[in-house]
């Protein structure tokens, strides 16, 4: 029988407060700061799906949306949308928290691809990814394209 989890069994949550040393000049949240803060959320969902380690193979999509600001709290949600053989799917979305009502107003979306590694740091066979909504459903036909994208790039030389 094939090794099978859900979406939810992996999904991370985080949450960072914007310091002074997390700003660019322009006063917002350095862009490489959240790359750093997104890498880690997806690598945290892939190990958690895979429960081995993993390597951030590409990074696609990144897209910014609004920025951050000192004292803002960032909320990065990661969640598995697609398993291929050695290698996964994992969208990060980012938000910042208000923190007086708590609604969420999203500043990013990024889709990482990861790969899973064996003990010698060779790609390894992932479980499945058990599609339990619609959501789920429509996630994983999104990065089947994406995938397509990706590999025609590839083939390219981008």
């Amino acid at each position: 029988m094939t090794e099978e989890r859900k979406v939810a069994d992996s999904l991370v949550e985080t949450v960072h407060m914007v310091r002074p040393n997390h700003l660019n000049a322009a006063g917002r949240l350095f862009g490489g700061i959240l790359m750093q803060w997104l890498d880690e959320v997806a690598g945290l969902v892939a190990k958690r799906h895979t429960r081995c380690n993993v390597i951030t193979a590409s990074v696609d999509n990144l897209r910014f949306i609004h920025g951050a600001y000192k004292g803002e709290m960032v909320v990065i949600i990661g969640k598995m949308t697609y398993v291929g053989n050695t290698s996964m799917e994992v969208r990060v979305d980012t938000y910042v928290e208000n923190m007086e009502d708590g609604t969420r107003h999203p500043i990013n979306r990024a889709y990482f691809t990861m790969v899973a590694l064996d003990e010698n740091d060779r790609p390894r066979r992932v479980p499945g990814l058990v599609l339990e909504t619609e959501t789920e459903r429509e996630e994983w036909k999104g990065a089947e394209k994406r995938r397509q994208i990706r590999m025609r790039r590839k083939e390219e030389g981008f």
